[in-house]
């Protein structure tokens, strides 16, 4: 029994450690920080810090990872809130806007320019595409949404998410990640609404 108790000490701890690191990544991006400066900053040993990676790179891989699931499971939390078709593809894509908006713009920067990371958020790009796709596709068969080519449509916002993320819609309009999102759910939405168009 004690080394159930154990394990899940250690699990804990180690989901704390990780919290910890992702918070101070967020705030201040993590391209700057040695192993040596993190330790110091989450007051731990590098012991520890080898405990959860064998090296600084691998570290921050992992870090990444966690912000991802941390942000994909509190998205789907908030779209189990919501049953109407139109209203989950809105739901959903702010939703990811607000879990990114806690970002840096030198974690953003960080992520875009270290390639290991740089592969994780673009293959949790891809994930949410695929998500919005799959919601896109309720819509239509629920008679919601007009048929649409919904292999599209998620190749249409899986492109707007990348820009949104690498910063590129804020530099070219002045819209946070959040506010993104919210202008792409409503162009979304209101182009796959059935029926005669409003106006």
């Amino acid at each position: 029994m004690s080394d159930l108790v154990d394990g899940a000490f250690a699990t804990r701890r180690r989901t704390r450690l990780f919290d910890e690191l992702l918070d101070l990544f967020l705030a201040e991006g993590f391209s700057r920080f040695t192993l040596d400066d993190i330790a110091s900053r989450l007051r731990c040993s590098k012991s520890t810090l080898y405990t959860l990676a064998t090296s600084k790179d691998e570290l921050v891989r992992r870090v990444t990872v966690h912000f991802f699931k941390r942000a994909t499971a509190a998205v789907e939390a908030t779209l189990a809130q919501t049953t109407d078709a139109k209203d989950r593809v809105v739901a959903y894509l702010t939703a990811v806007g607000d879990e990114l908006a806690v970002a840096s713009e030198q974690f953003m920067a960080d992520l875009n320019a270290f390639a290991p990371t740089r592969e994780v958020y673009e293959a949790n790009t891809h994930a949410a595409a695929q998500r919005v796709r799959r919601l896109i596709e309720e819509g239509v068969a629920a008679g919601v949404f007009r048929a649409v080519n919904a292999a599209f449509a998620a190749d249409l916002i899986a492109t707007t998410m990348v820009r949104i993320q690498q910063r590129e819609v804020g530099a070219a309009t002045g819209l946070t990640d959040a506010e993104a999102y919210a202008e792409l759910a409503t162009l979304l939405t209101r182009g796959l609404l059935s029926g005669p168009p409003p106006g």
